[in-house]
């Protein structure tokens, strides 16, 4: 059977952030929506704020499950399905956490800023991934809302999580793929119909986080990944059209040839008519440097890494983000101290598209159909147990070796990855 390929968008709106879930509008989520299918996107994915949905371990607003309800209703009315993502948790540079679980007197489980409540917190926070407290917590929130709305149409897909290792780790790779079964268990007693994942990022194909893409793949419904060769230093440059498609044909490979859905990637630009250029940006250990992309640029990038995400046979794409942030957002977690956070989106500030929201938009008008056997692929030569054991090096020699076979003109393109 042939399969069409399919984009869709993560989602933030435009003037509220990570503060959606505290001023909610509906009106707004319709308009949004309504551009997003504009554009000829089919899947939307949003995120469940976690104090937002869980100010205590026991509850889940049912404020929180009228307005999920609203927002399915209005993905649903315009032709949307929604990836609705648990646990956030880790989300553009801070982790946002429920302050039942801070814990000065727990181990540190990630260095990065935390939010609580809407503020930054110096304040510790237990292991989401062993604390009782915390599991029982994750188990109430998933029945609560997956069976609410298992019946909607408007669900895509239960997501548990995003990049979650930045949040915390699990002790090692077997607890983490415990723990992802625990969670799909819980999904599947109340909702046996939509597909469940997991948002792992590149991460998990470069170090040891945990949480190893096929331990956890085995578990769910979907298999995932998510890139960005800006952060990247195996990436041969901030735009390397190669490196997500090659991190889609690994994490293939390493799941024994299951296919996966690009669920996030993209870039940040600069604004409009300004040239790519290295911005530096106050950060929260002091300044730091970010590549921003001219919008042109980043259109051709994006052109040339849907075409690749087709030869390496995923599914679909999910672009991140639907909009640059109101600049009025400026001073509030995470944008204080993530500037480059701003200018991710398909639409401007002010709603308007960017070029690369055409480039999608064309894509969509005549999808093209991915193949059963992809044209492009990785070859694992090690089994993914091996290839855990070190990781960073397997993945930048398979990297090489993919350029050899598929773009041997572009090796000597700031090639930064390990050994050969």
């Amino acid at each position: 059977m042939t399969q069409r390929f399919v984009q869709g968008v993560n989602y933030w709106p435009r003037r509220k952030a990570m503060a959606w879930w505290s001023d909610f509008d509906a009106g707004e989520v319709r308009d949004e929506f309504a551009q997003i299918a504009d554009l000829g996107l089919e899947v939307v994915r949003i995120f469940l704020l976690w104090d937002d949905w869980q100010p205590e371990p026991d509850r889940v607003p049912t404020r929180r499950l009228h307005e999920l309800e609203a927002t399915l209703d209005a993905a649903h009315d315009v032709g949307l399905r929604l990836n609705v993502t648990f646990f956030v948790g880790h989300m553009s540079g801070p982790n946002w956490l429920p302050r039942w679980l801070l814990d000065d007197a727990a181990p540190l489980p990630s260095p990065r800023p935390r939010v609580s409540a809407g503020r930054p917190v110096t304040a510790s926070y237990r292991n989401p991934f062993h604390d009782p407290v915390a599991l029982d917590a994750e188990a109430t929130l998933l029945r609560t809302v997956a069976g609410a709305f298992a019946q909607h149409e408007g669900v895509d897909a239960w997501n548990l999580g995003n990049e979650p290792d930045l949040l915390a780790r699990p002790r090692d790779a077997a607890a983490g793929r415990a723990w992802t079964r625990r969670m799909v268990e819980v999904v599947r007693e109340v909702d046996p119909h939509h597909p469940v994942t997991l948002g792992l990022h590149a991460d998990s194909l470069l170090g040891e986080v945990g949480l190893r893409p096929h331990d956890v793949f085995a578990e769910t419904d979907r298999a995932v990944m998510h890139a960005y060769p800006m952060y990247l230093a195996m990436a041969r440059g901030p735009l390397d059209p190669e490196l997500v498609p090659f991190t889609n044909a690994l994490t293939r490979a390493l799941t024994g040839g299951t296919p996966i859905w690009m669920e996030e990637w993209g870039g940040c630009t600069a604004a409009p008519g300004e040239p790519s250029h290295v911005a530096t940006f106050p950060g929260p250990d002091g300044p730091y440097t970010q590549f921003m992309a001219s919008e042109a640029d980043l259109a051709a990038y994006v052109e040339a890494v849907l075409a690749k995400l087709v030869e390496v046979g995923a599914p679909g794409s999910l672009l991140w983000n639907y909009a640059d942030y109101d600049p009025a957002l400026g001073d509030r977690p995470p944008l204080d101290t993530t500037g480059h956070e701003r200018t991710f989106g398909l639409v401007r500030a002010d709603g308007t598209p960017k070029p690369h929201a055409e480039v999608v938009r064309r894509v969509a008008a005549d999808p093209p159909v991915v193949p059963d056997a992809p044209p492009r692929v990785v070859e694992l030569d090690v089994t993914p147990e091996a290839y855990h054991e070190a990781p960073a090096r397997h993945a930048a020699r398979l990297y090489r070796r993919y350029l050899e076979r598929y773009e041997p003109g572009g090796l000597e393109a700031t090639f930064a990855g390990g050994d050969a």
